[in-house]
């Protein structure tokens, strides 16, 4: 399907006949998007809404209807400078195959400022001629081209995704998307429809007082089916209060961590430990003080220590040398004369006699380093000097590093412990801030507590349906004698229960597509393969749960804002995707509040693959200079348009052209 033409004639600002041509082709060359700019207020919604009314009339799901009657609607989407006797109109050309070839159709809408009958006139033209059947038919027709279940996976605005990114289930309309997607309506219809022939079947077969007792407990099968409804209908709004208030309560927690409420509630605990820290610190610098009073701070002079230890042990050499010279001098003299008696031979006597000179000669040297003694140390104070060096020292020098260490250490959780302190909220900020958070986890458990009344109520209505249908299966049971007809009733509770195996088996496995389908879209977009590996679809509720490349689950609050919408796109080009029907994709608002690198990845992997036709109707701030030059560059814009809203005469204009670029046109 194709959207080649829309024409507004005095619809909502669009004073006139405005014509704007959407064939997604330029040259020749098919190009998917059809850029739309304007300002706020300056139409485009009303666009969108005219598309809409085009296709589905008095059931179009348009954004300015609100709770009016459609002939209030059309009175009120008449503009306002239009003469009375001027119609409205409304135009949507498009194309579609039908057995292999191109058929071309024009829907025509138009209305009056007073529609007759509150309705508007519609014709379906085919070519240039005009098709009553299909006219008469067309509600049907488009239900099988584009029904109005699917529609907003492929007509949706910016806020659509915003709502659908904030919240942990998808909308109801969504829901409702999905399941008529699935096909799950289709086996709920049919499950409605077996119920509606057994009871006929039922009251067929039964006397007068049978069908009285049949009667009976079918209104309360009725009543509590209408019960269940509106105990349905209350559970999903305690569950939207209990998230909304689940937010909230988030909101107030970060509030309070962040301005320091966490800190403030922990003050207490941090200045008693900043107390044991200081006191720590302070034995620490009394054993220093200790250390210093000792010899630690002869460390200082280690230099001239060592040089002293050197100088007392040279002195004690030189005067032990003084000691032997005399005693060894006259042993020599006696070892002489002893070998003189002896008469040995020349030779070894000069031996002996060189040797003991060498010898005498040595002790003299040492003996003569005495001449420089300056320190006159002693012996025990060279062994002091020597004790000092080797061992005192080093143990006091060890003993002071490992203090030193742990004082830093100290000193940096004090300093540590300080900064805490110094961001933790004042007492009355504190007070506003534990307060808030107490409301906000009051409202919590209220919203907890209703919820949860609200499920049990649903459960026991969805039992006390059972139950009345067990009731009912077995009456027919023990008062119908008919074998076929009875054979009936058996055969449809057994179709009845197939039906629902069918229902779980078709769920889980269209289901199953979907996951991979958005999983792979949403990765796309992301362009962030380390944060998500799979994305989960709920069988229920078909909210949405994510996983790492562990199998661990993601919290949804881990994802920024922007990552979000990145999602709540991602599902609904995954179901768009799954729908397998080649159909034309409009959006509004499409970038939202985006920031500039997701709107990027948009821009270059969204917009040009969502469809073979994309209408994007976009603000300046949107589809930005840096956006549309992204766009043009990958020859992806077939036409370009400007809405130019003259507030003066509340008027808009379409022109051709977009706010930052040359003019393109077909």
């Amino acid at each position: 399907m194709i959207f080649l033409e829309l024409v507004l004639e005095n619809f909502g600002p669009y004073l006139g006949r405005q014509v704007i041509n959407l064939c997604p082709k330029r040259d020749d060359n098919s190009r998917p998007i059809i850029l739309v700019g304007g300002m706020n207020g300056g139409g485009k919604t009303t666009m969108m809404d005219a598309i809409r009314l085009a296709l589905y009339g008095h059931r179009a799901q348009c954004s300015t209807r609100g709770n009016l009657s459609y002939s209030d609607f059309l009175t009120q989407s008449v503009n306002r400078n239009a003469l009375p006797i001027d119609n409205t109109r409304v135009e949507l050309v498009f194309e579609h195959i039908e057995n292999d070839q191109p058929m071309e159709y024009r829907i025509v809408r138009n209305w009056t400022k007073k529609p007759k009958d509150g309705k508007d006139n519609l014709g379906i033209l085919e070519g240039d001629w005009l098709d009553s059947a299909l006219t008469n038919t067309w509600d049907e027709y488009i239900e099988n081209l584009l029904p109005l279940g699917i529609s907003n996976l492929f007509l949706f605005d910016g806020e659509q995704v915003k709502e659908l990114a904030e919240v942990e289930a998808p909308p109801p309309v969504v829901v409702e998307a999905i399941r008529s997607l699935l096909g799950l309506e289709l086996a709920d219809r049919l499950a409605i429809d077996l119920d509606i022939l057994v009871t006929r079947k039922r009251k067929s077969m039964a006397n007068q007082q049978q069908l009285s007792n049949l009667e009976d407990i079918e209104k309360k099968l009725s009543s509590q089916q209408s019960d269940y409804e509106l105990a349905k209908q209350e559970l999903a709004i305690t569950q939207e209060q209990l998230e909304q208030t689940r937010e909230k309560q988030q909101q107030a927690f970060d509030k309070f961590v962040c301005d320091g409420g966490k800190i403030a509630a922990q003050r207490n605990q941090l200045e008693s430990q900043l107390h044991n820290y200081n006191t720590k610190a302070e034995q620490i610098r009394e054993q220093m003080r200790e250390l210093a009073a000792g010899i630690l701070p002869l460390s200082l002079i280690e230099p001239l220590l060592t040089q002293a230890q050197a100088q007392a042990e040279k002195e004690s050499r030189a005067s032990q040398a003084k000691l032997a010279r005399d005693i060894l001098q006259q042993r020599d003299q006696r070892l002489i004369d002893l070998l003189t008696a002896l008469k040995l031979p020349a030779k070894k006597f000069d031996k002996i006699k060189a040797f003991l000179g060498k010898e005498n000669q040595q002790i003299e040297q040492e003996a003569g380093e005495g001449k420089d003694a300056w320190l006159g140390a002693e012996e025990e104070m060279f062994h002091s000097l020597t004790n000092l060096l080797t061992y005192y020292q080093p143990t006091q020098k060890q003993l002071a590093e490992e203090q030193l260490v742990k004082r830093q250490n100290l000193e940096a959780d004090i300093n540590a412990t300080k900064r805490q302190l110094a961001t933790a909220a004042p007492p009355e900020s504190y007070q506003e801030l534990e307060d808030a958070l107490k409301q906000a986890q009051t409202e919590l458990a209220q919203a907890q507590a209703a919820y949860e009344i609200a499920k049990r109520r649903c459960d026991k209505l969805g039992y006390a349906i059972a139950q009345t249908k067990k009731d009912l299966a077995r009456y027919g049971e023990e008062t119908i004698d008919r074998k076929n007809d009875q054979h009936m009733l058996t055969a449809s509770a057994k179709v009845q229960q197939s039906l629902k195996v069918f229902r779980e088996q078709l769920t889980l496995r269209k289901l199953n597509k979907l996951e991979h389908e958005v999983t792979e879209c949403f990765l796309y977009l992301l362009h962030k393969s380390d944060l998500v590996h799979r994305v989960a679809i709920d069988t229920n509720n078909f909210s949405l749960s994510l996983y790492d490349l562990q199998g661990k689950l993601v919290p949804k609050h881990r994802l920024s804002a922007g990552e979000k919408q990145l999602l709540a796109i991602a599902l609904l080009w995954g179901l768009a995707r799954v729908s397998g029907r080649n159909l034309p994709v409009a959006i509004d608002t499409p970038l939202g509040r985006l920031d500039s690198s997701h709107r990027s990845n948009l821009v270059e992997r969204y917009f040009p693959a969502a469809s073979h036709q994309v209408i994007l109707l976009s603000t300046d701030t949107e589809i930005g200079k840096v956006e549309a030059k992204q766009l043009r560059d990958a020859d992806a814009i077939a036409q370009q348009y400007l809405l130019n809203y003259d507030p003066a005469k509340h008027r808009t204009t379409v022109e051709s052209g977009y706010f930052y670029s040359e003019q393109v046109t077909a």
